[in-house]
């Protein structure tokens, strides 16, 4: 450690004998220290410590208006917890009991009254040196931790282009326009918070939802892209998908790609039981599917595929309507017709061009966008 650094250290004199006081900042000042501050008064000292921020603290015990103990009590709650603060005491008292409640109060070493300059200033040296160690390794993890943070963040937006990516690979053949699984990915993620879950949730949904449709990567071209109608046996083949995405997202213990699971099992399964999936009913559907299924239906009828044109929106909407109680659960329906009324439903390929997929946001998962202000839960 270079000499100069602890010579920049500030030091914090308190004691109520003038002499005292003008004996340490000379002695200090000859030392080479250049910040020192000093009071008589000990009632000054809360105002000091907050201006001066010192690095160490030369405390007499005995003083009127506040002993030396109560300020090492009122510095316990002003020094933050782990901090290395170094208070060295001095006083003509050092008998076991003295030095014990200052030892258990933070004091970190003792001067004998009258003392003697060579061993006060070893002293303060080595409580200065301690003080700037502390202080650099604290700055060091510090550092390591802003290092591991970004490390963490750029893990994460990796992590979310890659299922971005697989979700993309998932729709291409049949999405013309390349946005259907951000689009429903978006729609389920307003529809969530209109129905007061929580910001987490919302957040999931956002990302999970866009690889409700994986599972199409198992399936056949000449069923995918079929212009026609399909058979029995080539609808079975469909059917398959939710199956397909299951398997390729079950297993993992992130959060994100357990509720990309559920989600992929269960948005085609139907209120009253007679959609497909596991063959759930109502409430048994969990509200992730229940509210991805509107949003998917929606975005599959508004927008062409190679097997069929794109409905109008009334159209489309006539048929949601429709399906609320059968098809659809109907909290989830009247969510989704309350964005509508909104004009929320009507930005949606506005938003998602406006919107980076893969947002700044370390999780990847903000739903704030233009034109969708955010709602209290």
């Amino acid at each position: 450690m270079h000499p100069s650094e602890l010579k920049e250290c500030r030091i914090l004199v308190v004691d109520d004998e003038e002499p005292n006081v003008r004996v340490l900042r000379r002695l200090l000042t000859r030392a080479g220290y250049r910040e020192v501050e000093s009071t008589t008064d000990p009632r000054e000292v809360s105002r000091i410590f907050h201006e001066f921020q010192p690095d160490l603290l030369l405390l007499d015990l005995r003083m009127p208006h506040m002993d030396g103990f109560e300020i090492m009590e009122y510095l316990q709650g002003e020094v933050p917890e782990g901090e290395y603060f170094p208070i060295l005491v001095l006083t003509g008292d050092l008998s076991r009991e003295v030095r014990e409640r200052a030892l258990s109060m933070g004091a970190r070493d003792f001067v004998t009254k009258p003392f003697e300059s060579t061993e006060a200033l070893l002293r303060i040296k080595n409580l200065l040196e301690a003080r700037v160690l502390h202080l650099q390794l604290q700055a060091h993890n510090q550092t390591l931790e802003e290092r591991v943070r970004e490390r963490t963040r750029d893990l994460a937006e990796a992590q979310l282009e890659i299922l971005n990516r697989l979700a993309v690979a998932a729709e291409y053949r049949d999405d013309l326009t390349g946005r259907h699984a951000e689009r429903v990915g978006l729609l389920s993620a307003l529809i969530a918070r209109e129905l007061g879950l929580p910001p987490e949730m919302v957040r999931l949904i956002r990302r999970a939802a866009t690889l409700h449709d994986v599972g199409k990567i198992g399936v056949s071209d000449s069923i995918l892209m079929k212009p026609g109608a399909l058979t029995p046996k080539e609808y079975e083949q469909m059917k398959l998908h939710t199956e397909i995405g299951a398997r390729i997202l079950s297993g993992s213990r992130f959060p994100l790609l357990k509720l990309a699971s559920e989600i992929a099992t269960s948005h085609h399964e139907w209120w009253n039981g007679q959609g497909y999936g596991e063959g759930l009913v109502g409430e048994e559907i969990p509200i992730s599917g229940r509210i991805v299924a509107v949003a998917d239906v929606f975005d599959s009828l508004t927008h062409k595929r190679p097997y069929k044109q794109a409905f109008h929106r009334d159209e489309a909407l006539g048929l949601i309507r429709e399906g609320r109680g059968e098809q659809f659960d109907p909290a989830v329906v009247d969510a989704f017709m309350k964005l509508v009324e909104e004009g929320v439903v009507d930005q949606l390929d506005e938003l998602v061009g406006r919107a980076a997929f893969v947002s700044t946001d370390p999780e990847g998962l903000e739903v704030n966008l233009p034109g969708a202000p955010p709602r209290t839960a």
